[in-house]
């Protein structure tokens, strides 16, 4: 559901409220080192294991190995997608270590109440055969890692739907101007990023998702959030009940935080990505203000808990993918992360479903090849 987001925000949409109006940018104005501390968590989970010994580091991280769940995503679509971008080696790397990419990659990230069980539907979850992503955010890292832009993409927006492969062997059927979170509804991850593929012409070279259960305990892990809202907030859908002003939220109301859409702004899916924003810029500062390798043991309890809620594509399906991953964006300044929404209007046989606003739209995407 969430990503580290620095930088700048910008607004590609319309209709969005909060700190994404007017389309004006932002510094964070966080330290390099803070930044660099909040972006590299999971080498600095690597790290803390091996203050606990090397047994116990050794049986930890297999644990958090383990804990990942995985999807053959690039088996399933095959080759009929659009080009993979070319990933160079770091040039300074050491003859004798495994150099660190440094090409452009797309990641698509998802925020979804996928995975059935009790602890989801008491947040308000789907069971496993009404999952949702209701959070849709393409991550891209310009060639270098010095540079990254995080686009969302409505989850009202409509879309033609491609068919999609199914474990089955089955296909779903092709569909014109659907919401575009049936596709993960209808196909899972697999549909998912052949949706996105499909409206953005952009390869997807990695997925990532977060359950809600999972980002509920994240912040519990984390001892809460502190965030600040502009506007009241009283969403019997969201069950949140806030005043505007500064507040400290636990996992359950910072994931109802999240979700919350019918009492802010206009109501549309567009209010709902500007707290979205502002959430996760709220997280990243408590993360990188916590000294995380002074408590090796709450550091794994955090690590335990962000693995065990992700699900990736199995590129990225261990602990040593994902921390080269974070490594290589240790050059990524504060101030080199731009957020935005995908440039939409409303649809004009549906006031409550928006569509692309072209051409910007496709500008934006030929811009992250």
């Amino acid at each position: 559901m969430f990503l580290p987001v620095r930088g700048h925000e910008k607004s590609g949409g319309t209709g969005d409220d909060g700190d994404e109006a007017g389309g004006e940018a932002e510094g964070s104005g966080i330290r390099t080192g803070r930044r660099a501390k909040a972006l590299k968590i999971t080498g600095l989970t690597l790290a803390g294991l091996l203050v606990l010994g090397a047994g116990a580091a050794g049986w930890a991280y297999w644990q958090l190995n383990d804990n990942i769940d995985s999807v053959d995503i690039d088996s399933a679509l095959g080759d009929d997608r659009p080009a993979r971008a070319v990933t160079a080696p770091s040039p300074d790397a050491s003859a004798t270590a495994t150099p660190l990419p440094t090409g452009s990659l797309n990641i698509l990230v998802l925020g979804s109440d996928s995975r059935s069980g009790e602890e989801n539907q008491a947040l308000g979850g789907g069971d496993s055969g009404g999952a949702r992503s209701d959070t849709a955010m393409v991550v891209h890292l310009d060639a270098g890692r010095t540079a990254a832009t995080v686009v969302s993409i409505p989850r009202d927006t409509l879309v033609d739907r491609p068919s999609c492969p199914l474990q089955d062997g089955e296909s779903t059927r092709p569909a014109s101007g659907v919401m575009f979170n049936t596709a993960y509804e209808v196909g899972g991850p697999v549909c998912a990023v052949k949706t996105v593929e499909s409206l953005t012409d952009v390869r997807m070279d990695h997925y990532i998702e977060i359950d809600f259960s999972g980002f509920a305990r994240l912040v519990d892990a984390l001892g809460g959030v502190t965030v600040t809202t502009e506007e009241d907030i009283d969403d019997d859908r969201s069950h949140l009940t806030l005043d505007a002003g500064t507040h400290h939220l636990d996992g359950k109301d910072a994931l109802a935080l999240a979700r919350t859409r019918y009492d802010i702004g206009d109501g549309s899916d567009l209010g709902r990505i500007g707290l979205q924003h502002q959430l996760v810029k709220a997280l990243l500062e408590q993360i990188a203000e916590e000294d995380l390798l002074a408590g090796p043991t709450r550091l794994y309890r955090i690590a335990d808990t962000v693995t065990d809620s992700l699900t990736t594509d199995t590129g990225l399906d261990s602990l040593g993918e994902l921390t080269r991953l974070a490594q290589s964006l240790r050059d990524l300044p504060s101030d080199g992360v731009t957020t935005l929404t995908m440039p939409v209007v409303p649809a004009p046989w549906d006031r409550n479903r928006v569509i692309a606003d072209e051409p910007e739209a496709g500008e934006l995407w030929e811009s992250l090849k």
